[in-house]
């Protein structure tokens, strides 16, 4: 593996990852450097921004529901970068309950799968010594996990860097940068993360502002030199790096893709093309119907919730989603898309949205309850996910209430520790859909 990289992880969530991976990347590119990123875990929103930032697909690298020459894989997809900069998860170390392919889905499973050294961002607003205490206990953890030091995220002032760097020359761990916080570089956020990033009109702007305060602020020439002196890995190279993805439901895939409709892993999209398949996007948000040339239909996630009314007054698109299961052709959704699908969806005021009828979901967003987690699913007949019996790695994230569904289930579920749950998905005929996002598929269960 011969690219040089970087992950930038945090002892939590909330300590500024998101924003100083992209001043990163941003840096670095304006610097004329190739910047492959990439994104630990299940996340779709993230990725969308490293690609504006990077100019190229980010890709994301889950232990859980990816192998170790799957995650090598989709490293050597960006083998022709200068450098590779990845976004953690979480905390470091947290994970899943259980373990899945490769690992528990922590950040701490690919760092020491790729020998890539981690930058860790902390938040050391009120703290002083503490952050280099916190900072060593990450070092100290796990052997096969190398720190090769921080930065430091929310400072107050000048002083209060000084007051924090001579604990951190004490351990011996290098400071890289100190950023302060500033209003104009915080992203907006809603319910499942971030604002995405295709609504953002001052995006380029934003980014540009954050690259520009990492150029003045980080050690840059010290960060480059910490991902080269990783030694390569000989691990599995490109080969095998579609071993798990998921298959393309069809050779000809209209797959649904606008603000409604954004949430699909570019790793997906990028298996499917491999194997051959011709995707052709449409909006929904538009009354675009599906190209009357596709033999498949794919409807993601993403927010149709802030969209229902618009969707809900789309004829054009509701009637060729009909006539596409008419002609008995693969019609799936994923967690939004399978909402769309069903009968009827309430937005958060209370008010119903009539929706494509082809399942008899009806959802809520009027009484949220949240739900969260890894999923590994069976699929109990074959559909646009694979043949009977395949089994399906996946994430759930949504707020929907789930208020009736009277289809015949289309997979059998479990959360990461193994326990059953009650998302079983929805098939009527052709047309299918899950509360989960697939990651990969699988023939037979891995080792637990």
């Amino acid at each position: 593996m011969s690219v040089p990289g970087l992950i930038v992880a945090a002892p939590r969530s909330g300590a500024g990852k998101t924003t100083v991976a992209l001043g990163l990347m941003r840096a670095l590119a304006a610097r004329g450097l190739i910047v492959q990123p990439f994104k630990c875990g299940p996340d779709y929103i993230d990725p969308a921004f490293h690609h504006a930032a990077c100019g190229r697909p980010s890709f994301n690298l889950d232990s859980w529901a990816m192998s170790d020459a799957m995650i090598a894989g989709l490293v050597e997809e960006g083998a022709s970068a200068d450098i590779a900069v990845v976004e953690g998860v979480m905390g470091l170390f947290d994970g899943a309950a259980g373990r899945g392919f490769a690992g528990r889905g922590a950040t701490a499973d690919v760092a020491a799968l790729l020998g890539w050294p981690v930058i860790l961002v902390l938040d050391v607003s009120g703290q002083t010594e503490t952050a280099a205490a916190v900072a060593l206990g990450c070092a100290r953890y796990r052997a096969d996990v190398d720190i090769a030091g921080v930065v430091l995220n929310r400072v107050a002032s000048a002083r209060h860097a000084a007051l924090i760097a001579p604990a951190f020359e004490e351990i011996g761990i290098r400071i890289f940068g100190a950023l302060s916080r500033e209003e104009s570089l915080v992203l907006p956020e809603r319910h499942l993360g971030l604002v995405q990033a295709n609504e953002h009109a001052a995006l380029a702007a934003y980014l540009g502002r954050l690259g520009e305060a990492a150029g003045r602020f980080l050690d840059l020439d010290g960060l480059i030199a910490a991902a080269r002196s990783a030694a390569p890995l000989p691990i599995a190279k490109s080969a095998a790096t579609w071993l798990c993805a998921p298959a393309p439901p069809a050779q000809r895939i209209a797959l649904a893709q606008d603000r409604a409709f954004s949430f699909i892993y570019p790793h997906v999209l990028c298996a499917w093309r491999t194997a051959g398949a011709e995707i052709t996007p449409f909006s929904p948000l538009a009354n675009e119907a599906p190209d009357a040339d596709a033999d498949a239909v794919w409807l993601p996630g993403g927010y149709p919730e802030l969209h229902a009314g618009t969707l809900a007054a789309a004829g054009d698109f509701r009637e060729g989603l009909r006539k596409c299961a008419e002609r008995n052709l693969p019609v799936h959704g994923e967690c939004g898309g399978y909402m769309v699908l069903g009968e009827g969806m309430e937005d958060a005021g209370g008010g119903r949205h009539a929706m494509a009828g082809l399942l008899s979901l009806e959802t809520s967003f009027a009484r949220p309850k949240l739900s969260l987690g890894y999923r590994r699913a069976r699929l109990l007949e074959p559909s646009a996910l694979g043949g009977a019996g395949t089994e399906v790695m996946g994430h759930e994230f949504h707020y929907a209430t789930t208020l009736s569904s009277r289809d015949a289930p289309l997979v059998s579920c479990r959360d990461a520790a193994g326990n059953p749950i009650e998302e079983e998905g929805a098939r009527r005929g052709s047309v299918t859909g899950t509360f989960f996002h697939v990651i990969s598929t699988m023939a037979t269960a891995p080792d637990r």
